[in-house]
């Protein structure tokens, strides 16, 4: 499942564009990452917050959000982040994600969850 946040002609656009189209079953395109916008997608599909997983480069949007409803998170932060996607301070709690130095480190992650 592929969530982004965007305008909706824009994101599908580049979805097609990127050549990852083929590799998702589901894609949701929201205009906010919320709490409330993951709940609304997970129950759709019958998720569990336990049994779901958000990797992204975005703390206030792909991370903290999923966190906070029970969700595993990863940040795999980027070198180039947009300053609305950035938590200023010390206002998140690393504790509540797992952050990785790239996606290349992603499947030893969710083998690791899956067994524990």
């Amino acid at each position: 499942m592929l969530i982004t946040k965007g305008d909706l002609l824009d994101q599908e656009r580049k979805l097609e564009r990127s050549g990852l189209a083929k590799h998702f079953t589901v894609v949701e395109i929201v205009s906010e990452k919320t709490e409330d916008t993951y709940r609304h997608i997970l129950a759709k599909y019958n998720i569990a917050p336990p049994h779901f997983l958000m990797a992204g480069n975005s703390l206030p949007s792909d991370v903290l959000p999923v966190a906070a409803i029970g969700g595993h998170a990863v940040y795999i932060p980027h070198d180039i982040t947009w300053v609305h996607e950035t938590v200023a301070g010390d206002t998140h709690q690393p504790e509540q994600y797992t952050e990785l130095a790239h996606i290349g480190l992603l499947p030893a992650l969710v083998e690791e969850l899956d067994r524990g």
